[in-house]
């Protein structure tokens, strides 16, 4: 085999690998049909068994830094220097989509985007679980909603907002129509519109911030997880729902709370808050 021969070989095998790598799936995004796990605690398909039914799902098992935790106000650093949560979103259409074991509200163009530690992170989804997955000293809420956003090198950043039943959230409230149009029907998916993500209400500058994981397969590791603070209400009538809406039979979608592992869990709270 001459030079040339040698080279066009090496050449074309290079580029075979390079198309198969940025062809082949991405396993850092939730799956998006959870028909294949639920969250039957004593299941052969609930959380203790999700790192065993695949492979790649192997985190859900084994991975030091999964999610969701338990805010424990002494594992907590109170922390000035994170700064104001940075968010820039702006409407954009949108679908709603029956994913199996909850209700996911996925933007289909630029809903704009959240800025951490130099890294923007577009807006793609958000979803809901109830009862909530974090807790905060031991006390679970009654729903969580995700905002999820990824970065353009696929890095994932979760915003995640914890609910107690009181009054309506007017963001739920918004899109209630959707959420009874799919409820009557067996479609997985509707067109939602043009929704706005700045209707969706944090009401607090405070939050918790770590490192964790998605909190369903495949449970990819190295997720920013920002938590904010405050707790808002929801109605019962809300949180059910989008239980109802999801034509499963179980009455929870929450991951149970993961071992921390000595990972820096921090509050932000803005110096002018300090003596409050």
């Amino acid at each position: 085999m001459d030079f040339k021969q040698a080279f066009r070989q090496l050449f074309l095998f290079t580029f075979f690998i390079v198309l198969l790598t940025n062809t082949l799936p991405t396993t850092s995004q939730e799956v998006d049909d959870e028909e294949e796990f639920n969250y039957d605690l004593d299941g052969e398909k609930g959380p203790a068994k999700w790192g065993e039914i695949h492979h790649e799902w192997s985190a859900c098992s084994n991975g030091s830094m999964q999610s969701p935790i338990d805010l424990l106000n002494q594992r907590v650093q109170i922390v000035s220097h994170l700064g104001r949560l940075n968010r820039s979103y702006k409407p954009s259409n949108a679908t709603l989509r029956n994913r199996g074991h909850d209700m996911m509200l996925k933007w289909e163009g630029d809903a704009g985007r959240i800025h951490i530690n130099g890294t923007d992170y577009a807006l793609k989804q958000c979803h809901w679980h109830s009862p909530s997955e974090h807790t905060i000293n031991g006390r679970r809420f009654d729903l969580e909603g995700h905002m999820v956003h990824e970065s353009s090198e696929g890095k994932v950043a979760v915003v995640g907002i914890m609910y107690k039943i009181g009054r309506p959230d007017s963001f739920l409230s918004s899109i209630l129509d959707r959420l009874q149009e799919i409820n009557g029907t067996e479609e997985k998916e509707t067109i939602a519109g043009i929704i706005d993500p700045r209707q969706i209400k944090i009401g607090s500058r405070k939050y918790y911030r770590y490192i964790g994981s998605l909190t369903v397969p495949p449970c990819t590791e190295n997720v920013v997880w920002t938590i904010v603070r405050k707790v808002r209400t929801v109605t019962r009538q809300q949180v059910r729902l989008l239980r109802v809406a999801v034509h499963d039979e179980s009455d929870s979608n929450a991951r149970p709370t993961q071992a921390i592992n000595g990972r820096p869990v921090e509050l932000y709270r803005p110096k002018d808050e300090e003596d409050n």
